[in-house]
């Protein structure tokens, strides 16, 4: 077995397939060759007929998936292989769509760090269970790119009103029941029982006459005993970020009422704290994709998030943030521009 085959295992269920994330030493980042193999098994998994359901998890103690490769993708941003930093975002949203779209059931066990395309083979989940040990976040912004992999588009879907805006622009960790509280898990267990999901969901014999919706009904009633949902209620979070994200069109708008906030002044400082040290130009191209893919199909949400993965992995932002934050790690990235009112919006069209 190569190197590539051993980063992305797979095994015969009883009535699934499971898809085994192996390279623990890098959290389990993909690269393209990882995803070209989830992509095979995916279409293998689809064409049998005695597989009745996917399953995904990951070895290593750290987390599901931190996302893409991106030091790699920065060394061929740098070279300006710009067609193969292509290939890699065409394939990764590709096969996100994939398990959007996928006839059968998918289940990810989040356990751990599940960030970016982490989170995009996530989302398209049927059933998305966290851990306590499970962080979740979108820190693109950070690094001079924006909160992709769909995102900006089945957010809307998934989370309570002002969160795809909040969650997007200020890479907000989400930990544990947080990420059911939020949207992006529908299940939660405690570390410690996720070996013992994972036998009970390969040792479970499924009726090859069920549909869907009924597979994952039997599913449920299997694992139910193993799952935890005790979800934290947060009226004062909810309504703050409702009235202070929601449907905006303009950052500066946003950060115009954040100073004149009274009774969550903590969380307002802690959002001014957080946009200063991200790129400008992805903040605003982040804000405008959200308003833009709002509503709209996935198929159409991953099409325009090409477009806009090819602009930024262009812009001088997107080398600089990656130096910065993941290679010499001194956290001074010198933006282009590095004030909001100084980027052009109109510089990226959908």
């Amino acid at each position: 077995m190569n190197q590539d085959s051993q980063h992305v295992l797979s095994r015969r269920l009883q009535s699934g397939v499971a898809i085994i994330l192996n390279r623990p030493d890098a959290i389990n980042s993909l690269t393209e060759k990882m995803i070209d193999r989830i992509d095979a098994l995916m279409d293998q998994a689809a064409a049998d007929e005695h597989c009745r359901f996917v399953l995904f998890y990951a070895t290593g103690s750290k987390g599901f998936c931190a996302g893409g490769d991106i030091k790699e993708l920065a060394r061929l941003a740098r070279l300006k292989q710009y067609d193969k930093v292509d290939s890699f975002f065409q394939k990764e949203y590709d096969l996100d769509l994939k398990i959007h779209l996928f006839p059968k059931p998918v289940i990810v066990i989040a356990d751990g760090i599940t960030m970016g395309g982490g989170l995009g083979i996530a989302a398209g989940a049927d059933m998305r269970i966290a851990t306590d040990r499970t962080r979740m976040a979108m820190p693109e912004t950070r690094i001079g790119f924006f909160p992709d992999v769909g995102s900006t588009g089945w957010m809307f879907m998934r989370c309570p009103k002002g969160y795809p805006e909040y969650l997007g622009l200020t890479g907000y960790d989400m930990q544990g029941l947080e990420c059911v509280r939020l949207g992006f898990a529908t299940h939660f267990t405690f570390s410690d029982r996720v070996p013992e999901l994972v036998d009970l969901l390969e040792c479970v014999r499924l009726d090859d006459s069920q549909d869907r919706l009924g597979i994952v009904k039997a599913l449920m009633e299997k694992i139910s005993g193993l799952l935890d949902l005790h979800i934290p209620v947060r009226y004062s979070m909810d309504a703050w970020v409702k009235e202070y994200f929601s449907g905006k069109t303009d950052i500066r708008d946003i950060l115009a009422s954040l100073s004149k906030c009274g009774d969550q002044e903590g969380r307002c400082n802690e959002v001014f704290v957080s946009i200063a040290e991200r790129s400008p130009t992805a903040l605003v191209l982040t804000l405008k994709l959200l308003r833009y893919n709002e509503g709209r199909s996935i198929t159409d949400v991953f099409a325009t998030e090409l477009k806009a993965a090819k602009y930024m992995s262009r812009q001088p932002d997107y080398l600089e943030g990656i130096r910065a934050r993941l290679i010499e790690r001194d956290n001074q990235p010198r933006w282009q521009p590095d004030r909001i009112d100084l980027v052009d919006p109109s510089g990226f069209i959908p």
